[in-house]
């Protein structure tokens, strides 16, 4: 069932939660799939209710960096960063403390653990009325398109949680950036809305971007990801007819994610209008036209790869 974010409900997702049940919320990036992080039970449903391969680690979201501080190992490092990039779209991998309670299961057994704090008021609230960290993957089957709506986020799981809290679009539209600091060398796992350009100027020294997929650490690592059900191209600057064609900038197009090619804009809506153009009965591909390799462009050409891709699945 979707709920409206008002303060009863919130409690009531509060209550659903702590008695194990698992519920879906909206973030800054993309809703996600709510569970205690100390749960093993509920967290073991959300690899099944998303079919979700369990060597891939889960991310905890935390009211605060004081929560961060409860799970992970902190450096001066890392809260440098933090002070500038939480709450927000970022997302880090760190050691884990030895004495936290935190499941191991949602940790894929790595002495690693990736944190965030959400900014999103609602994943506040309800984070304040849990009062632990939740996990919260976004709320899509693996390797599907992720959730920007309320009502993406029903299509997938229908009544097989016990509720979405609609918080309408997400602003960001993409998954948080994942950058590793367990290692010495800073590392960006997974690119978002904070950008490699961002946390080089914040950490005034080179960070590295993975292109190694021999240890996964965090989500969004394997190649096949974020993927509709018909076959999507990239960088097509003439559709065939039978395709959805999503432009970017004025052309002619089915949908277009940024008339005026403005690439925040463009990020917000790629999942929903990947989403739409996902149908069937209309259509028998996707094209999507060029996306600048800039900014959060770089981004949007990685989930689009992804959903390219043909090989291995990832959340």
């Amino acid at each position: 069932m979707i709920l409206s974010p008002e303060k009863n409900n919130i409690k009531q997702a509060a209550t659903f939660l702590k008695e194990g049940q698992v519920v879906a919320f909206p973030t800054e990036t993309v809703y996600g799939l709510g569970a205690l992080g100390s749960d093993d039970h509920a967290i073991a449903k959300i690899y099944t209710l998303k079919n979700r391969p369990k060597i891939n680690p889960l991310i905890f979201h935390c009211l605060n960096f004081n929560w961060v501080k409860e799970i992970a190992e902190i450096s001066p490092l890392i809260e440098k960063i933090a002070n500038y990039f939480m709450p927000g779209p970022l997302t880090l991998v760190l050691k884990k403390r030895k004495d936290t309670k935190i499941s191991m299961l949602a940790t894929a057994g790595l002495d690693t653990v990736a944190v965030r704090v959400p900014v999103h008021p609602i994943a506040q609230m309800v984070l304040s009325a849990v009062g632990e960290p939740l996990v919260a993957p976004s709320a899509n089957l693996s390797g599907r398109i992720s959730s920007t709506q309320a009502q993406h986020v029903e299509s997938f799981f229908e009544n097989r949680i016990a509720a979405v809290i609609d918080g309408g679009d997400c602003y960001y539209g993409l998954e948080s950036t994942i950058l590793d600091l367990s290692i010495d060398q800073p590392t960006i796992l997974r690119q978002g809305a904070v950008t490699r350009e961002n946390l080089e100027e914040v950490l005034e020294s080179q960070v590295s971007i993975s292109s190694s997929l021999e240890k996964i650490k965090a989500p969004g690592q394997l190649k096949k990801h974020y993927s509709p059900q018909l076959p999507l191209r990239m960088n097509i600057e003439n559709p065939k007819e039978d395709e959805a064609y999503i432009g970017f900038g004025n052309r002619e197009c089915h949908y277009n994610l940024s008339p005026s090619k403005d690439l925040t804009e463009a990020a917000a809506n790629l999942f929903k209008m990947l989403h739409a153009a996902d149908d069937g009965s209309k259509y028998k591909g996707i094209a999507v036209a060029p996306i600048p390799m800039e900014s959060v462009g770089v981004a949007i050409n990685d989930r689009l790869s992804r959903a390219c891709s043909k090989e291995n699945l990832d959340e």
